[in-house]
């Protein structure tokens, strides 16, 4: 019973997704020729809005799920692991048109091929949890 908020949570994302167009194809290929700012205007508010979240938890002392405190451990700027990160990324966002969450969402909408990239992504987690240990962080 605990984890139904969460369910409704995703549901609310899921709309919010599709009715930002987000979930377009069009709109991604959009994004990666340079051709609107649309997607930009989406993520720069995401961006804006985690940003204002984070400092609203840090401020009034938020706790998480479980009650505990909210910590934010620092992160390692290294910043090869973030390009090629970006850059596979990027890659398979523009190959599929979707990134990890509008999979759910697109699968959702009826468009049964995105099964396929679902197994792909699933795959390249269980990938990485594989080899973890063996790379560079």
């Amino acid at each position: 019973m605990r984890l139904l908020k969460f369910l409704f949570l995703g549901i609310f994302f899921g709309i919010i997704l599709s009715k930002s167009e987000v979930i377009s194809w069009f709109r991604i290929q959009e994004m990666f020729r340079f051709q609107a700012f649309h997607m930009y205007g989406v993520i720069g508010s995401a961006v804006i809005l985690g940003a204002l979240f984070l400092f609203f938890a840090r401020k009034t002392g938020m706790k998480d799920n479980e009650g505990k405190p909210l910590v934010l451990k620092p992160k390692d700027m290294s910043i090869v692991r973030y390009i090629a990160g970006g850059t596979l990324f990027g890659m398979g966002w523009a190959l599929t048109g979707a990134c990890p969450g509008p999979i759910y969402v697109l699968i959702g909408h009826g468009f049964i091929t995105f099964i396929v990239v679902f197994v792909g992504a699933m795959l390249g987690v269980l990938c990485y949890g594989y080899l973890r240990d063996r790379l560079p962080h």
